[in-house]
């Protein structure tokens, strides 16, 4: 892969709860517009675009960016589960680093409804059949909603192997409310401490209350992603590089090993962080921060073993040492993550992007890890796909 392919531009818009925000394509072009506006050119040099977003009919890429402008160019929409925003990103970069295109925009955006998520189309096979079949099978639990029970179920994996305590989880969260505090376009800075995090409404006795959950959220982020000679020659910034990049789908220990940290994808997570630290030349040990897939606050604890953050079964004493914010050995979600900051679905890759590339520049205000030079992005999608993400200061 290329090591030269640049984030030149970055934008993203406040997330709001449902209800409380602009049209779809108003959300999607005004975070255009924003990234447009850091990178400093104009829509007519944009040569393609990769759109992303779940809850959508088709072509609502097309609706959103026609805003901004309608050029002609190849307008690809991306659906990926939660891991589309990143998608979208993967592709964008794939289309520098090839040679196919010099700028290209990554754009993502979710418009959410209050609730559970649920199936849109109830008149064909789910997508979801086999995981729900899995979770049935080692979880049970009928009366909880099917996302509570996959990564609750993660969670719950976890402390029975290692003796994990409910309380862990409850410092995640207290740990983004804090980091979410000093971001202006978080959903929720309100800061919260671990016990009221334990005492918020029980969603599973033992194992979760209301508060480690993300919340259903509404918002667009977007990147532009160039190649070397194209920011040289219009002279754009080149501060922040991808270094590597990896995506991975589910393998036979999803559903094979008969754990729950893997139907919600363990390996996936590893697999695809391995083969980014391989092709940077780097540890888990050089990283500086990171922003991951915290949906839940018990796939951040997962999360961190699955990127090699800390070893395997040491993910409760990574927390409780505080070796997973500020002072301790990597910063872990500074925008407050998707359980404070919000998780519109599409949007979520890209916000976790432009996260990145403020603190790889120095820019990130209150929320700024000192001396940041590398930055890991890990974005997850059930049924599945992981994209992990390197970037780079130069």
């Amino acid at each position: 892969m290329s090591n030269n392919v640049f984030v030149t531009g970055v934008g993203m818009i406040p997330f709001t709860k449902p209800g409380q925000h602009p049209p779809y394509y108003e959300m999607a072009a005004s975070a255009t517009r924003a990234a447009l506006a850091d990178a400093g050119i104009g829509y007519e040099q944009i040569q393609q675009a990769y759109v992303g977003y779940v809850y959508g009919d088709s072509t609502a890429g097309q609706r959103a960016l026609y805003e901004v402008g309608m050029t002609g160019i190849p307008i690809v929409n991306v659906n990926n589960n939660c891991s589309t925003g990143s998608t979208a990103l993967f592709l964008a970069r794939q289309a520098v680093a090839s040679g196919a295109a010099d700028c290209v925009l990554a754009l993502g955006f979710e418009h959410m409804t209050p609730g559970a998520l649920g199936a849109v189309f109830k008149d064909r096979p789910s997508p979801f059949d086999h995981f729900d079949e899995a979770t049935e099978q080692l979880v049970g639990h009928g009366e909880i909603p099917l996302a509570l029970r996959y990564f609750g179920g993660a969670g719950l994996a976890h402390m029975e192997q290692y003796g994990t305590q409910m309380s862990t989880f409850a410092k995640i969260r207290a740990k983004a409310s804090r980091h979410a505090s000093n971001n202006p376009v978080a959903l929720f800075r309100t800061v919260i401490t671990e016990d009221e995090v334990m005492a918020a409404p029980v969603m599973w006795p033992g194992v979760m209350t209301r508060l480690m959950a993300c919340p259903p959220t509404c918002g667009a982020a977007a990147a532009i992603i160039c190649s070397e000679a194209f920011a040289q020659r219009h002279g754009l910034d080149r501060s922040v590089r991808i270094k590597a990049q990896a995506m991975t789908t589910d393998g036979a220990a999803t559903f094979g090993a008969k754990d729950m940290r893997e139907v919600v994808g363990f390996s996936m997570a590893r697999a695809a962080a391995e083969k980014v630290y391989a092709d940077a030349g780097v540890s888990p040990a050089d990283i500086d921060v990171v922003e991951l897939h915290d949906c839940f606050a018990h796939n951040e604890l997962i999360s961190y073993e699955a990127l090699g953050l800390c070893p395997v079964g040491g993910a409760e004493k990574f927390v409780v040492d505080g070796d997973n914010t500020y002072g301790g050995k990597v910063v872990t979600n500074p925008s407050g993550g998707l359980l404070s900051k919000g998780h519109p679905l599409g949007a979520t890759g890209l916000a976790q992007c432009t996260e990145l590339v403020q603190q790889l520049r120095g820019t990130a205000d209150r929320r700024q890890v000192e001396g940041a030079r590398l930055a890991l992005q890990h974005n997850l999608g059930l049924g599945g796909a992981c994209v992990v993400t390197l970037y780079e200061r130069v």
